[in-house]
């Protein structure tokens, strides 16, 4: 074919985009389906874009007090058994708000069956907990506190605790006037807070608000994968890359996850909830069950490496990807770290 050589129909901010056509460089067709391909990717990436409002239930909007007074509970060993682990013992801002660990440490050192999970952006998510056990972060806030391998100390306790605290009584009388100081005022100060947990503008952000040297070549490349062949942004989805749903990707092991809480449907036997990739190259190690210690061994295990059962999410299956496929993919989501402002304990109500 003299005069015709292989052109990308899509270039938006310097990206070659989606797909790729054998026409002469004259061709009306050539440029057209360029523009369309401009546009498609153009939808694609507003589908990225942080919203402006962090929501909140209409029963506990956010508040500076509410907020405070829910950093301090958090932060507080207070509400453990042992009086030695908090909410960010476990949830650590230097760790990506997890702790590191493959298997999540509770009250006297028990070993948690799961790893745990990061509260980073949690006021857009619902439901909760890998199972999605909990319906609102208020629900999510009362369980560690109560239970016997986590925080160990029975809500009845955690209220006495607190009250018999000057500092909490007065801070709650400015957070919650006129309610009382029970589990429920308790956890809606630490899902506030939790509210408050969101991740900064990354390299990616940047990028999509139009810095083109914001990412590489193979990161934007890697974004074209992410939402093409690598199925990617079929469960990591919206600006948190989640899609809040429960998928079987195939992981070994016996735990049930969601099918614990939902036993008579099949397909969400092994499934746990689609975790946020918003800092994920910070968080190792990774899956619900720490299984895997760094972001290459998740793509691989994508590409050919789950186990195949009735319940496996359809979205799993063979990738194909090229050695260059997973580099440019492993170079997009390390844009998606940020660089946050480092978070000071607070000084304890006494």
């Amino acid at each position: 074919m003299s005069g015709t050589k292989r052109k990308p129909i899509c270039a938006f901010g310097g990206l070659l985009a989606l797909a790729v056509i054998t026409a002469p460089l004259s061709s009306p067709y050539a440029y057209a389906a360029m523009a369309a391909g401009q546009a498609q990717l153009a939808k694609l990436m507003d589908g990225y874009r942080r919203p402006a409002d962090i929501p909140a239930p209409p029963d506990n909007p956010i508040t500076p007090a509410k907020v405070a007074l829910g950093k301090a509970l958090f932060f507080d060993p207070r509400l453990s058994g042992s009086g030695v682990i908090s909410c960010a013992s476990c949830h650590n801002p230097s760790l990506g708000w997890q702790d590191g660990l493959a298997k999540g440490v509770g009250d006297h050192g028990s070993q948690l069956a799961r790893r745990t999970p990061t509260i980073l952006n949690l006021a857009w998510s619902a439901p909760l907990f890998w199972d999605g056990r909990a319906a609102t972060l208020e629900e999510q806030a009362k369980v560690p506190m109560a239970a016997g391998d986590e925080m160990n100390k029975p809500h009845d306790q955690v209220v006495a605790q607190v009250k018999a605290i000057p500092g909490y009584r007065a801070a709650f009388a400015t957070a919650y006037p006129g309610e009382d100081v029970n589990i429920d005022t308790i956890a809606k100060a630490i899902a506030t807070y939790e509210r408050t947990v969101i991740s900064g503008r990354s390299p990616f952000d940047e990028w999509l608000g139009g810095e083109e040297a914001a990412i590489s070549a193979s990161a934007k490349q890697g974004f074209v994968l992410f939402n093409t062949t690598a199925k990617c942004a079929s469960c990591h989805s919206g600006w948190r890359f989640t899609d809040d749903g429960f998928h079987d990707i195939g992981l070994a092991g016996d735990d049930p996850g969601r099918g614990r809480i939902m036993p008579k449907i099949a397909v969400l036997d092994h499934a746990f909830k689609t975790p946020t990739l918003r800092n994920v190259a910070d968080r190792s190690p990774y899956m619900h069950d720490g299984s895997m210690r760094t972001l290459e061994e998740v793509v691989d295990h994508y590409d050919h490496g789950f186990i195949k059962r009735p319940s496996l999410a359809d979205q799993i299956k063979p990738l194909g990807l090229s050695a260059q496929d997973k580099a440019d993919l492993l170079a997009f989501m390390r844009t998606l770290s940020s660089h946050d402002d480092t978070v000071v304990a607070p000084t304890l109500p006494h």
